[in-house]
């Protein structure tokens, strides 16, 4: 029997996720840390802090979600299929763009990194005509 199931993706090439509009950080700060359980902001966080590059956004968010719903290794493969059968919040959603004022940019094979918005970086991904620009998503309604 022939699957056809459409699988979506939240990858993005030679993108850059600007902060939100309605962002009042002028300084990027890490998610706090939850004594209890992280959040998905810390683990998306801790994924991309020390690995600019080695994720994809798909990867990013599908192991946020692995780990918060305790899905085991046996159980990976078949999951991260039925959590990309429908479409999913991108980083354009994700508290680190919204809220924590961390920039993401995808590279041209889809492997992103997170920048501060005081970040050089972060002005000159900005300023380069290159590159799409996409706002994250407002926080609250205009």
């Amino acid at each position: 029997m022939k699957n056809n199931n459409k699988i979506h993706t939240t990858n993005y090439s030679d993108t850059f996720i600007e902060i939100a509009e309605d962002s009042k950080q002028n300084i990027a700060e890490p998610p706090p840390l939850n004594e209890k359980s992280k959040t998905i902001a810390r683990l998306q966080y801790e994924m991309l802090l020390n690995n600019p590059y080695k994720y994809t956004s798909d990867d990013v968010l599908f192991s946020t979600f692995a780990i918060k719903n305790g899905i085991t290794d046996a159980e990976l493969v078949k999951s991260r299929e039925e959590y990309f059968s429908k479409g999913q919040p991108c980083f354009r959603a994700s508290p680190l763009t919204k809220r924590y004022g961390w920039g993401i940019h995808s590279d041209d094979n889809g492997k992103i990194a997170m920048y501060g918005v005081e970040s050089e970086e972060y002005r000159e991904f900005v300023e380069d005509n290159n590159i799409v620009k996409v706002k994250a998503m407002r926080s609250s309604k205009k």
